[in-house]
């Protein structure tokens, strides 16, 4: 089997943006929701099995209790914010498994169950759907792989090096040093790209490169100015890397648990709602015995 694990926040926020708006028959905006739906529906005809949907019920988490500066529900669009909730109660009466996560990030749901995921034998591969960098951390060879489902691309092991210039087991060294805009943490000055692939390509980890740059065997404009930047700001980097790491405690269902099969009580009536009936019996068709 394959397991299929969405991010359900990048989805929601792809369809507000990307996609038309939509309003139900109470004349509240549906659009994101309807497409994220119809997404997943369009996954499921196209062969995935097993399932599984993260959400961020809440924006904020327990790093925005480590960095003030971490990202927070500010300035989201007040109608793409009042399609959280019903996406997960769509998400559940269509029959997928949601995760809404309140006290960590829908990313870290996505780590755990990809780890459990990974460690069932019967799982032939496991596709992280999202394109988010910080993801790539839990890349294993081509077994746990990223899909971005808007341009079709899958990456691999071989394909974070090739991106980052880095293995996945480094990514959040590298996100600590370039940093992350999108979740609100800067990264240490002067530390680009190519200065945080070209150092952490020979030495993985943060504690593992010299404290000198007289002592790296990288060849580096600037190596001088990187390392004593290092040095100063150490600390930051420390912390940048810790937000950086998804965590892989968190509570998941089984492999078993993420099958498909079919739509629950009430996807019917929220479908008749939507002025979207097609899509009811399209789930329909899906279910097990049909």
């Amino acid at each position: 089997m394959r397991v299929h694990l969405v991010d359900g926040t990048y989805e929601l926020f792809r369809y507000f943006y990307g996609g038309p708006p939509r309003a139900d028959a109470k004349k509240d905006e549906r659009g994101a929701v309807v497409g994220v739906v119809q997404s997943l529906l369009g996954m499921l005809e196209g062969g995935a099995t097993h399932v599984g949907v993260a959400t961020d019920h809440v924006i904020e988490s327990f790093r925005n209790g480590l960095y003030a500066g971490y990202k927070t529900g500010e300035g989201i669009d007040p109608l793409l914010w009042a399609q959280f909730e019903p996406l997960e109660s769509a998400l559940a009466s269509l029959g997928v498994v949601v995760w809404p996560m309140v006290e960590v990030e829908a990313d870290d749901a996505l780590a755990a169950a990809a780890t459990s995921a990974a460690a069932d034998a019967r799982v032939k591969q496991v596709f992280l759907c999202t394109p988010d960098k910080d993801l790539a951390q839990c890349v294993r060879g081509n077994r746990v792989v990223q899909l971005d489902r808007r341009t079709g691309e899958v990456r691999n092991e071989n394909g974070v090096i090739e991106k980052f210039g880095v293995p996945p087991s480094s990514i959040p060294d590298y996100l600590a040093l370039v940093g992350d805009s999108s979740d609100g943490y800067p990264g240490l000055p002067g530390w680009g790209q190519k200065a945080a692939s070209a150092v952490l390509a020979k030495y993985e980890r943060l504690e593992r490169i010299p404290a000198s740059a007289a002592d790296w065997k990288v060849t580096l404009r600037g190596a001088d100015r990187l390392s004593q930047t290092l040095r100063e700001r150490w600390e930051d980097a420390i912390l940048f890397r810790t937000l950086a790491t998804l965590r892989t405690d968190q509570p998941v269902v089984t492999v078993d648990e993420l099958e498909y099969r079919g739509p629950r009580r009430g996807f019917e009536a929220l479908t008749t709602e939507w002025v979207r009936p097609k899509l009811f019996a399209r789930a329909q068709a899906l279910a097990p015995g049909r």
